[in-house]
């Protein structure tokens, strides 16, 4: 057996002896060569090898194809010097951190799928490549062969993937900021239902008030800033809720602000809302009054008594149309129709430096001015009547009539607190009264006329309803020998400028 054995392996490594066998030989390592060059050609990745100095040693076509470089090109040369050079910020990559070169270096296998080659043209394109370190039959590091992918369309299903999640994020971001909203203002909905004004409808006869009808109609069907200005119980809210109620907002909630009623500290938050954790007790985020507005109206009254300090966030509002939320960087754009009121001369608190007066201006865009009670007297039969049938049937009395003593009574009162006042005495009256006629026991003093000669008004006061009954005379004459300049005795320019400054205007 061992003789055979011996026989078998001389035969099998004879050298070859004559020029056929030695033919036979070329032609099987040509076979061998083209199968293994179909075999790299066939393949649908690009691969190509690399010698211990990073010299290309050998390169498929779909390597060559996918790089836009002929193969004679590429052969012999650094391919890290001609298509791995630079990382796809643009930034230089040193051959010495090319995770390619490393294969032959330290013997491992290197994967990567965060990096881009670069084509003969200039353009790059994200790859996924395999290093894979080759050895001698001694175990000799002699290189390394590369296996790599475009994959470019992985990378924008990825990136489309990311957006669409991203999209979706944010729309459920939206819609849960919405709920939060809807949620917040159908509370804040609830407590406005529950809230009993001080009359449900515009009750007027007065040729005076009717201009502040026809003012109304004029503003609300546009988005113009309102300035309410009149005395504590004209009905400022009534008439801010009128613009807001025929204009295009009417769908949308008219969100109402008491700026006198909220301490100082809270103001903000009220108005622009916070973020959980803004400031001691804030445990939850909060919408403000301005985001529950967002495409209706806001109607801040008591606008005089907004914080100096916080003023410059309202102005922005009102030029910008944006704020941040207390302990956020982040700007929110709102869509609001602002309506302010006040019982306070601003221009005065503009002298005394309590209103800004880039302020006054942005608010007073369009005034309403608003007539106290003892101006149109004449309403004062209509707004009983009214009164007198709202409460009396809330309470449940069904009182008759008015006699003309009581409404005299009411007629010649001087209603320093207009028609808030007048309701408050008429829902008395109905109470205290037994029989069929209104009896308005002591709601009202008894010497009416002794205590309207004992109320002092103010300078200004005094001079608008001296000026008013100088231009009633002269029928609204304001120059010339019959009128109402020459009867005060001041000039013309005189009495126009004390007429706009009082806001005197022809009814």
């Amino acid at each position: 057996m061992a003789h055979k054995k011996e026989a078998e392996t001389n035969t099998k490594y004879q050298p070859l002896t004559n020029t056929t066998q030695y033919r036979n030989a070329i032609n099987e390592l040509e076979q061998l060569q083209r199968h293994e060059e179909l075999i790299l050609k066939s393949v649908g990745e690009g691969v190509y090898g690399l010698d211990t100095k990073g010299h290309t040693t050998f390169v498929n076509d779909t390597a060559a194809n996918m790089l836009g470089w002929q193969l004679e090109d590429l052969i012999g040369k650094r391919q890290h010097d001609i298509i791995h050079h630079t990382k796809q910020d643009g930034s230089h990559h040193e051959a010495k951190d090319c995770p390619i070169y490393a294969a032959f270096k330290d013997g491992k296998v290197h994967r990567v799928d965060t990096d881009v080659f670069w084509r003969k043209d200039g353009t790059f394109f994200p790859v996924e490549y395999i290093s894979t370190p080759m050895r001698d039959d001694k175990g000799k590091l002699m290189g390394a062969v590369v296996a790599f992918s475009d994959i470019t369309r992985r990378k924008e299903a990825d990136r489309a993937i990311q957006k669409s999640n991203a999209d979706l994020q944010k729309a459920l971001t939206e819609v849960e900021q919405l709920k939060t909203r809807l949620e917040q203002e159908n509370i804040y909905l609830q407590q406005e239902i529950k809230l009993t004004h001080n009359f449900e409808e515009i009750i007027s006869q007065s040729k005076k008030f009717r201009k502040v009808l026809t003012q109304v109609e004029q503003v609300a069907a546009t988005d113009s800033t309102v300035l309410i200005l009149g005395e504590s119980g004209t009905g400022k809210e009534l008439i801010a809720r009128a613009v807001h109620n025929i204009s295009k907002r009417k769908e949308r909630a008219l969100v109402i602000v008491n700026c006198a009623a909220l301490p100082s500290t809270l103001i903000e938050s009220e108005l622009f809302g916070h973020e959980k954790g803004a400031f001691t007790g804030a445990f939850a985020r909060k919408i403000g009054r301005f985001e529950l507005a967002d495409g209706g109206s806001i109607f801040l009254d008591e606008i005089g008594e907004i914080p100096l300090e916080l003023q410059p966030k309202l102005l922005r509002v009102l030029q910008e149309g944006e704020f941040e939320r207390l302990g956020s960087t982040k700007t929110t754009k709102v869509n609001v129709r602002v309506i302010a009121a006040s019982n306070r001369d601003l221009r005065l608190a503009i002298e005394k430096g309590e209103f800004r007066e880039d302020l006054y201006y942005r608010l007073n865009v369009f005034p309403i001015n608003l007539l106290p009670l003892r101006e149109r007297k004449e309403d004062i039969p209509l707004l009983a009547q009214h009164f007198l049938l709202k409460h009396g049937t809330r309470i449940g009395k069904q009182i008759g009539a008015i006699t003309q003593k009581v409404m005299d009574a009411l007629i010649n009162y001087s209603w320093p607190g207009n028609v808030r006042e007048l309701e408050n005495i008429i829902e008395r009256a109905v109470i205290i009264t037994r029989g069929n006629n209104l009896d308005l026991g002591d709601s009202l003093p008894k010497n009416i006329g002794v205590l309207q000669k004992e109320k002092i008004t103010t300078l200004e006061e005094n001079e608008r309803s001296y000026i008013l009954k100088a231009l009633e005379f002269t029928n609204w004459k304001i120059s010339g020998e019959r009128g109402a300049a020459k009867l005060l005795g001041i000039k013309r320019t005189t009495l126009e400028s004390r007429m706009k400054k009082l806001n005197i205007q022809r009814p």
